[in-house]
């Protein structure tokens, strides 16, 4: 499904459904042409495919975008190519539990995030599922459908890129095994990997967000269509995620800072619109009211090229388009239980007085599609 001739547009998707975060595609690139280059092959299998007694497990790179913004594709994949942490936490992740793993799936959907789990799998010969935990993008490890269907995130493996290892086996509060990794991966070289999430074949086809590393190479394609073609790539990519184009405006105003891994950013527009930002785009707000809310989604576009822009790279004068969408209906039911809800909240992004009030309330009358 995805090979060496497709890899720019399926970064091309991941890098819109990253909404701002999820790493950056050019580490994706270095990532991916590195496996097809050593003859490393993926495996991607259907959701619908995994036998209900399998023992599948998510996992991922942790570490913060200014971290990564210090280290060179290249010095990292060569590095990984003596010793890869996320290997060694999978390893652990199956000692852990007694089992061993026999399908993986990516956490997330992000230019480094998702290409990272492609590698993981070509790596193991481990299967990797067409599908994810959100269908998009998301800044702590509690924020996924999983968890909303009685998933444990726990026990989760840390290996940092220091050689530490830790295993988190219980967190009375959801958001606890997050802010020790993050403390872990601080503390330990600014990056590395962890596994979570195990669980079974037939729980994961409850509550795994489906084809979505085939929809972000679809979606990808679409833009390269759409630029082929001369036409508007936003509108392309607004009818394919289902959503709604709200805003092209101007940077004005950026008030940042990272804390404990975390890249934190008040944008202001033109027009008075303002997005707040803990690595994705997390909320978008127009003259002083929420028109969407995490977990939908908020894309942020370059307004020429349709390609999707990362929160860490924006500045000052910069054009951007917004675009937002629900979204998946399996995320929406994971909001339904009170483990989600306080994974979830707003409270998290510093929005205490807010709650995930779903994106067709907020914009109810006010647009079309």
């Amino acid at each position: 499904m995805i090979t060496k001739e497709n890899i720019d547009a399926f970064l091309e998707g991941l890098a819109i459904l990253g909404t701002g975060g999820g790493g950056s595609p050019e580490w994706g690139k270095s990532i991916l042409h590195n496996d097809f280059d050593r003859g490393r092959n993926v495996k991607i299998v259907k959701p619908e495919d995994v036998p209900d007694d399998a023992t599948v497990a998510s996992g991922g790179i942790m570490g913060s975008v200014k971290v990564l913004d210090k280290i060179q594709p290249l010095e990292l994949i060569a590095r990984w190519e003596k010793r890869f942490e996320l290997t060694e936490a999978f390893k652990l992740q199956a000692e852990t539990i007694g089992k061993n793993i026999d399908y993986i799936v990516a956490f997330e959907m992000g230019g480094l995030n998702t290409p990272v789990m492609l590698s993981l799998s070509a790596r193991t010969g481990i299967p990797i599922i067409d599908g994810d935990g959100l269908g998009r993008a998301a800044p702590e490890t509690q924020m996924i459908s999983f968890i909303g269907y009685g998933v444990s995130l726990t026990p989760m493996p840390l290996v940092d890129a220091a050689g530490n290892a830790v295993v988190v086996r219980t967190g009375v509060e959801n958001t606890f095994p997050d802010m020790l990794g993050r403390w872990v991966i601080t503390h330990g070289g600014g990056m590395g990997a962890n596994c979570h999430y195990p669980m079974s074949g037939k729980k994961l086809k409850e509550s795994v967000i489906p084809n979505t590393i085939s929809g972000a190479l679809a979606l990808g394609e679409e833009v390269f269509k759409a630029r082929k073609e001369n036409k508007d790539p936003i509108s392309s990519i607004t009818k394919f995620v289902g959503g709604y184009y709200i805003h092209t405006g101007v940077i004005e105003k950026m008030e940042e800072k990272e804390w404990e891994g975390f890249y934190f950013i008040n944008v202001r527009l033109s027009n008075d619109v303002e997005l707040i930002i803990k690595n994705e785009y997390m909320i978008l707000i127009i003259s002083g009211k929420p028109v969407t809310i995490f977990p939908d989604l908020i894309l942020g576009l370059d307004p020429k090229t349709g390609r999707g822009l990362m929160s860490a790279d924006l500045k000052v004068g910069d054009s951007i388009a917004l675009v937002v969408a629900p979204c998946h209906s399996r995320l929406r039911a994971a909001l339904d239980s009170e483990e989600a809800k306080r994974a979830f909240s707003p409270v998290r992004f510093g929005q205490p007085h807010l709650s995930n009030i779903p994106i067709e309330e907020l914009l109810k009358g006010k647009l079309g599609k």
